[in-house]
C-alpha cells in the first residue's frame, strides 16, 4: 500500500462514517503512524508503508471512527503557536481560550503571582510562564509555593497536594528573576482538583520549559487570602442539560469534570467569583471564559468590590471573556 492509496481509503472510510474534514483527518492520522510532516504525503506520493505503519494507520483509523478525537489519538494540540501534549484526562485546548490568554496578557502590568484555575493540560499557564518571561527550569520542584499546606512534592512532576491549612509564602512578592526585555519575571500557578491533569499540565511545562507551580487543590482552596494578582480561568461551563445534543468527540471523550457547570453551567462562576474575592490582593485582576449566552449571568455575579468590568469578544463578536478589576 502507499502513501497516496492509504489517504484515498482513509478519506473514504472517514466520509463514509461522517467523521469531519475526512481529508485532513486522514492526513494527521497517517503522519502521525509514519513520523513525519503533512509534506512528505505529497514529496512521497507512491512510498510503501511497511507493516507496523500499515497497523498503526488501520487502529487510529478505527479509534477516530468510534468517536475518539483527533487530538486524543496524536496526543498534541496546539494551542498559542505551541504543541501540548493532551490525554483524556484533559480537556483539548480551543482556539477560543486563547483569547483568556491575550486578556491576561494586556493586563499583566505589575502582576507578580497568577494563578490559573482549572489549569488541565497546562496550556494558559505554561503559555503565560512563557509570554511573560517566568523563571526557566530544568524542572518544576516549587520552591516558592503560594497557599500550599503539605511539604511533600514530587521533583519530576512539580505537583504538591493541598493539605489541611494554607500558608501565604512569606507575604507579596516584589521583583522577581528578569525575564522578557526589562520586565520582572512572574509566578505562574496552576490549580486542579485532578491530579492526573496536573501531571499531563506539568509535562507540559517541563517540556517547553516553564517554570510553573502546580496545586493539587479544589479552585483556589489552597491559596491564602491576598495571595495572588490574577486569577485567570476556563471553568467548567456546559450545562449538564446540554448534554443529550453535544457531538459525541465531546460528550464520550473529553472529561465531564472538566466539562460541565452543573445543570445551568454556572456552578463554578459563582464560586470562583467568591473565591477570587478572597486570594486576590487588591486591584488584582480576574479573568475567566464564558460560556455560550453566559455573559450577562456571569457579570451580574460581580458584586460592588468588582471594577473596570469588560466583555471581550472572540471572532465572532461573541463575548467570550470577562475581565474585572478588584477595587
Amino acid at each position: 500500500m502507499t502513501v497516496q492509496t492509504a489517504l484515498q481509503q482513509g478519506c473514504r472510510l472517514l466520509e463514509e462514517a461522517g467523521i469531519a474534514v475526512p481529508r485532513l483527518t486522514a492526513e494527521v492520522l497517517l503522519c502521525h503512524s509514519l513520523g513525519r510532516e503533512r509534506e512528505y504525503l505529497y514529496s512521497h506520493p507512491e512510498a510503501e508503508l511497511g507493516e507496523v505503519v500499515r497497523v498503526h494507520y488501520g487502529r487510529y483509523l478505527h479509534e477516530r471512527l468510534q468517536g475518539k478525537p483527533t487530538q486524543y489519538i496524536t496526543k498534541q494540540q496546539e494551542f498559542y503557536g505551541r504543541e501540548f501534549t493532551v490525554t483524556p484526562d484533559v480537556l483539548i485546548p480551543r482556539p477560543e481560550t486563547e483569547h483568556v490568554v491575550e486578556a491576561a496578557l494586556t493586563r499583566a502590568s505589575g502582576a507578580h503571582r497568577i494563578a490559573d484555575v482549572g489549569c488541565g493540560s497546562g496550556a494558559i499557564a505554561v503559555t503565560l510562564a512563557l509570554e511573560l518571561g517566568s523563571e526557566v527550569s530544568s524542572h518544576l520542584a516549587a520552591d516558592k509555593t503560594v497557599g500550599v499546606a503539605s511539604k511533600t512534592a514530587c521533583s519530576t512532576t512539580g505537583l504538591r497536594a493541598a493539605g489541611r491549612q494554607t500558608c501565604n509564602a512569606g507575604g507579596r512578592a516584589g521583583s522577581l528573576s528578569s525575564g522578557c526585555g526589562s520586565a520582572p519575571a512572574c509566578e505562574v500557578y496552576g490549580s486542579d482538583i485532578s491530579t492526573a491533569a496536573l501531571a499531563v499540565a506539568a509535562a507540559n511545562a517541563r517540556r517547553l520549559g516553564a517554570r510553573v507551580h502546580f496545586v493539587a487543590c479544589d479552585l483556589v482552596s489552597a491559596f491564602a487570602p491576598g495571595s495572588v494578582d490574577m486569577i485567570v480561568s476556563n471553568p467548567p461551563y456546559v450545562p449538564l442539560t446540554d448534554a443529550p445534543g453535544l457531538q459525541r468527540e465531546v460528550r464520550d471523550w473529553e472529561p465531564h469534570l472538566a466539562l460541565f457547570g452543573g445543570e445551568t453551567g454556572l456552578d463554578i462562576y459563582c464560586r470562583l467569583v467568591g473565591d477570587a474575592e478572597r486570594v486576590l490582593a487588591p486591584g488584582g485582576t480576574f479573568i475567566v471564559e464564558l460560556g455560550f449566552k453566559a455573559s450577562e449571568r456571569v457579570r451580574a455575579m460581580l458584586g460592588p468590590r468588582w471594577h473596570d468590568i469588560e466583555l471581550l469578544p472572540d471572532l465572532a463578536g461573541i463575548p467570550r471573556v470577562l475581565a474585572a478589576r478588584l477595587g
